[in-house]
């Protein structure tokens, strides 16, 4: 059996290769479980724990830490105050962000040696079908490839971390998510949260007309007509692959 570790900042990143001149391929949140194969040098090699996604981090970002996680940060960016006086830090944690809490009080929770607002963050539950109710804390992130955050995502990452927050299980590539998901749905009858996959790419349906995404050559999470999206996609060569239904 192999021996899990927490990320203890506020993002790790996942390398391709033991090198931090190697290629971000995912990322893994404060809170967030690593699970160790190896050691190599000054990395870990093994894959997160929530979607099994293999690469390598950097040890210094991980410790043992065998708390159970039952909080989640629900806001986009929830600072950290100090636990002696409650002053605000220059510390934060950012959505979906897991944490385990020792005590609790009228304002704050306390979080090993930090503070947190109570009202930033809520129990892990059961799932939801909702996974869209947060999108607007990701429209205008920069596009980053194998970003899995709001400070920085890419498209496949931006439906992994809305599927994250409302306990559902998602690959973290789009090539995986669409074999993952099942339910086939024609252009006609695409409705919110349907998922639109072309080649290295996927979108997410608001409506009848319009999808978000992260999407490259505009460099952030913007909101785009479907039509166009599909004419501009076509003109690259790039036809739609299939349309699924979470």
């Amino acid at each position: 059996m192999f021996l899990s570790v927490t990320c203890k900042n506020k993002i790790a990143k996942i390398y391709k290769k033991p090198s931090v001149q190697s290629e971000l391929i995912s990322q893994v949140l404060f809170g967030e479980k690593f699970i160790i194969k190896k050691k190599i040098n000054k990395f870990y090699k093994g894959y997160s724990s929530y979607d099994r996604y293999p690469g390598y981090v950097l040890i210094d970002n991980f410790l043992e830490d065998k708390e159970k996680k039952n909080y989640r940060v629900k806001i986009k960016k929830a600072f950290l105050y100090d636990s002696s006086n409650n002053k605000i830090l220059k510390k934060s944690l950012l959505f979906n962000s897991k944490i385990s809490i020792s005590d609790s009080k009228k304002t704050f929770v306390e979080m090993g040696n930090y503070l947190i607002k109570k009202k930033s963050i809520s129990k892990i539950t059961k799932k939801s079908n909702n996974y869209l109710k947060n999108i607007y804390f990701f429209l205008g992130t920069r596009y980053l490839w194998g970003g899995n955050s709001v400070e920085g995502i890419d498209c496949s990452g931006l439906v992994q971390e809305l599927m994250k927050s409302v306990n559902k299980k998602c690959p973290r590539d789009s090539k995986d998510q669409l074999i993952f998901f099942k339910k086939k749905i024609p252009l006609s009858k695409i409705k919110k949260g349907d998922l639109i996959f072309w080649k290295g790419h996927v979108a997410i349906a608001l409506n009848k007309k319009l999808l978000v995404h992260a999407y490259g050559p505009k460099k952030k999470v913007l909101i785009m007509p479907i039509l166009k999206t599909i004419d501009l996609l076509q003109k690259k060569k790039l036809r739609i692959l299939s349309i699924k239904r979470p």
